[in-house]
């Protein structure tokens, strides 16, 4: 039986929910041993191996990621900011028994210091059917607008 539809939005929607909490470690958990979580620096490019990108990341630099939001140690994170993300326009590209490709928009909205910004983005994810449920192996999160403002995010989009 293939992925559904709701089977996705269900693990993408506990995706924002654990991160607009802080709860990385279990954030960490929802990604399959070689899962990548990508943020390219140009939005039309699908070979990320071969260009900057804001984040290119394996579970290792996941892990990293997550140390420095928990541990204090990134003058980015302090203070910490609070987060709302809003997802919709859901939609699957493909899917079969154990993969789909999967389509949504994301609003985010941070607030930091008294200040709030916000950030559009299409995010597509490829997902994958393991023994424990499905598990995200590839987040691509392609930015709308101006993406200055990234050098400071204290927070995993």
């Amino acid at each position: 039986m293939s992925i559904t539809l709701d089977e996705a939005i269900a693990l993408v929607t506990l995706e924002a929910d654990l991160l607009d909490h802080g709860q990385f470690m279990e954030w960490l958990g929802l990604y399959t041993a070689d899962g990548r979580y990508v943020v390219p620096i140009d939005p039309d490019v699908d070979d990320f191996e071969s260009v900057l990108n804001y984040a290119y990341d394996d579970a290792e630099m996941r892990r990293k990621r997550v140390e420095r939001l928990l541990g204090g140690r990134s003058i980015s994170a302090a203070p910490p900011a609070r987060t709302v993300r809003l997802q919709s326009r859901y939609r699957m590209l493909e899917s079969d028994d154990t993969h789909c490709t999967f389509r949504c928009a994301q609003h985010l909205t941070e607030l930091r210091q008294g200040r709030e910004r916000d950030y559009a983005a299409n995010v597509t994810y490829r997902l994958v059917r393991m023994p424990d449920g499905l598990k995200i192996d590839l987040k691509v999160i392609r930015l709308l607008g101006s993406t200055e403002a990234l050098t400071a995010v204290s927070y995993i989009l």
